[in-house]
């Protein structure tokens, strides 16, 4: 019988997320296996009994950043913000304090501390060259509530993507358990089965990658195997809809860690290939944000457009989408 690293299982816990934040919370203490200490790489065995707790967090430990927000909505539990292309989210290595968390610091004093020092009030996460919504608590209790409606799939988001290649169908779902990639650490991957294949079914208690969903539907295409595409996302993994569309053969445009440069040369025609290498970013949007206010009971609901990109959308696809 196989059992899972301690790190690898804290993992899947919605307040922990990461291999590597569970591994900060054991190292530092704060993870007991039966009232011991453990290292990461422990085997859970199935009567282990898990203790944790999160370290008091101080947010007068992260450096202010003054820079001018666009908030969409804030009061007293919570804040809806455009975060712009080229941001990083939270602190981390080579961005210890140019992020959006050190300018929510310089904001307002009342963040959330649920998920310890370095995030203040996160709740969820955009990668940083991806532009859109994100919410933010000011409390506990609200990134409690928000963090279960995003656990149990309520949360209403979606994205809107430039793609090199169209696909197969005109709309659809692309589902698989995605993990770091085996021999590339900066990606992930979908797990394959033994015969070398993407997992697509579930599977009853997996010892391996998180379970992602992504629903896709075409809008626009380009006779050069272009495609304009609208995702909505059922659950919220890292580079989710990035992994599952380069599988797919649509890589999304200026996403260089996930094929974008290989696609882009075999575009027809100089002209088209230069307008292409001259995307600004990874052509990915987060446009809408709807979920249930955790205080007040109301259905919140947000939309933004894209920041950049017009000039490359009409050319492709006619007029900016």
């Amino acid at each position: 019988m196989h059992y899972q690293r301690l790190d690898k299982a804290l993992s899947f816990l919605p307040e922990i997320q990461s291999r590597s934040r569970a591994e900060q919370l054991i190292d530092s203490g704060h993870i007991l296996v039966n009232g011991k200490n453990q290292k990461a790489s422990y085997q859970v065995q199935p009567n282990d009994q898990i203790q944790i707790s999160f370290p008091e967090a101080k947010s007068s430990e992260i450096k202010p950043l003054e820079m001018k927000l666009d908030i969409l909505f804030e009061d007293s539990s919570l804040i809806v913000l455009n975060k712009p292309p080229g941001l990083v989210v939270h602190p981390a290595a080579g961005h210890s304090d140019d992020t959006l968390v050190n300018a929510l610091v310089a904001h307002t004093q009342d963040l959330s501390m649920k998920f310890g020092e370095d995030r203040p009030g996160i709740v969820h996460r955009l990668d940083r060259d991806t532009s859109g919504i994100l919410v933010v608590a000011k409390n506990d209790e609200t990134q409690e509530k928000l963090s279960k409606q995003f656990r149990d799939r309520t949360i209403h988001r979606i994205y809107y993507a430039i793609c090199l290649g169209v696909p197969r169908k005109q709309q659809g779902v692309i589902q698989s358990y995605l993990a770091r990639h085996p021999t590339h650490r900066k990606k992930y991957a979908s797990v394959l089965n033994s015969e070398r294949k993407i997992i697509t079914e579930k599977i009853d208690n997996p010892r391996f990658g998180k379970w992602a969903i992504t629903h896709f539907k075409v809008i626009k295409t380009h006779p050069a195997s272009i495609s304009y595409l609208q995702l909505k996302l059922e659950t919220g993994r890292t580079h989710q809809i990035r992994v599952h569309l380069s599988e797919a053969g649509c890589p999304i445009l200026g996403d260089e860690l996930y094929g974008s440069p290989r696609k882009i040369k075999a575009v027809p025609g100089a002209q088209l290939q230069g307008l292409l290498q001259a995307a600004p970013r990874c052509a990915l949007h987060a446009a809408e944000l709807g979920f249930v206010h955790p205080k007040t009971g109301e259905e919140m609901s947000f939309s933004v457009d894209w920041p950049d990109f017009q000039e490359i959308q009409k050319t492709l696809f006619g007029k900016s989408t």
